[in-house]
């Protein structure tokens, strides 16, 4: 396991003002080609290379970096997984790399010392490496939050960004229709249920209140498929009554009911690829199932069956690009899912395990986000 320290700028000698740099980037070399080779440092390692000089901090800050990374191929996928220590319910975010399997431990997250990690939601715009975490509650005085913070890859470092409108727990968020959708939840107490849904505006730094839902729906899941934000409550003992769902549209900005079959199938932790629906299956073998909008219904996938012995629950899922599905397990061991189309809306997955170290033996996932650094 890896760790490297977040960079000060204003604490950094090679500061500089905000004027150009009157320095080459790598002396000797055309800048081009200097910007070229700065494109190729890893991602866990750029916030070190921009200690190195008011220059390679220029360049790799620069709003054309990142777009430049993904364009040539260099911005590459890393999981980055919220988990607890549960002897000491001491919070931590940790990136893994996928390809060497070595894990990079994350700057602290802003956020109250008696937080309950389950009560926080999060988003992701990954194409910007950018990670977002909402609300929370804190343990003590059993109160809902409202602060919001993120977390941009490129420079490793947590932002602080404007609170919601309504402080909530135990909520759905998701980045739908370019905007950041919050409903639902628990206020005041963690007794009460809201049914107040704001939306946060990244590039005015703002919220704004939007159609309401209704009260009384306490998030069980919920996913992005398609620019709409799905929203289950999920089966509850006796299993007498059949789960509540909505969907959240953000173009009409209107809530709808959610299909019998999708809200009846929905039976376990839901990961998005493209513009396909899976669940990773809570009970039993923990088989993985995708859901058919032509037919109002849930198929299971063939394949390899998932890998019980070493991915114990909880779980933390989250999509990658090219039909992958991460899965983050107790003690942070990783599944890999590839899921490849077979014709006529069957699937099939190949799973591989990433052990974790034995060192995370007592942390427990509770969200999982895959971004492009």
């Amino acid at each position: 396991m890896n760790s490297y320290p977040e960079v000060d700028p204003e604490k950094n000698p090679e500061g500089g003002g905000g004027g150009p740099d009157p320095y080459p980037i790598i002396p000797g070399l055309p800048d081009d080609i200097a910007e070229l080779c700065l494109l190729r440092v890893p991602y866990p390692y750029q916030t070190l290379a921009q200690s190195v000089s008011s220059s390679w901090r220029r360049v790799i800050r620069g709003p054309s970096f990142l777009l430049a990374r993904r364009s040539l191929s260099f911005s590459l996928p890393y999981l980055f997984v919220f988990a607890f220590h549960k002897p000491t319910a001491r919070i931590r975010w940790q990136a893994l790399d996928p390809r060497s399997g070595s894990w990079f431990v994350l700057p602290p997250m802003p956020a109250p010392k008696a937080s309950s990690p389950p009560s926080f939601a999060f988003a992701s715009d990954p194409s910007r490496g950018k990670l977002f975490v909402l609300g929370g509650a804190r343990t003590d005085s059993e109160s809902p939050l409202d602060g919001v913070v993120m977390y941009q890859a490129s420079i490793n470092r947590w932002s602080p960004l404007a609170p919601m409108r309504t402080p909530r727990a135990f909520f759905a968020a998701g980045y739908a229709g370019g905007r950041i959708v919050a409903a639902g939840g628990c206020g005041a107490g963690l007794s009460t249920s809201i049914s107040a849904v704001e939306c946060y505006d990244v590039e005015s730094d703002s919220w704004s209140p939007t159609a309401g839902m209704r009260p009384g729906l306490v998030k069980y899941d919920s996913a992005v498929v398609g620019d709409r934000l799905y929203l289950t409550e999920g089966w509850t003992w006796p299993f007498t009554f059949t789960p509540r769902g909505f969907v959240y549209d953000p173009y009409e900005d209107a809530w709808k009911e959610m299909s019998l079959g999708m809200r009846e199938g929905w039976t376990g932790i839901a990961v998005v690829l493209g513009d396909r629906l899976f669940v990773v299956s809570e009970h039993g073998d923990h088989r993985l199932k995708v859901y058919c909008p032509e037919g109002d219904m849930w198929r299971y996938v063939n394949g390899d069956r998932f890998p019980c012995e070493t991915l114990k629950k909880p779980f933390a899922v989250s999509g990658g690009e090219g039909g992958v599905i991460y899965v983050a397990a107790s003690g942070l061991h990783v599944g890999i899912g590839r899921v490849s189309e077979v014709g006529d809306g069957d699937f099939m997955v190949a799973w591989e395990v990433i052990a974790a170290p034995k060192a995370f033996h007592d942390f427990s996932p509770c969200n999982a986000q895959l971004l492009y650094a």
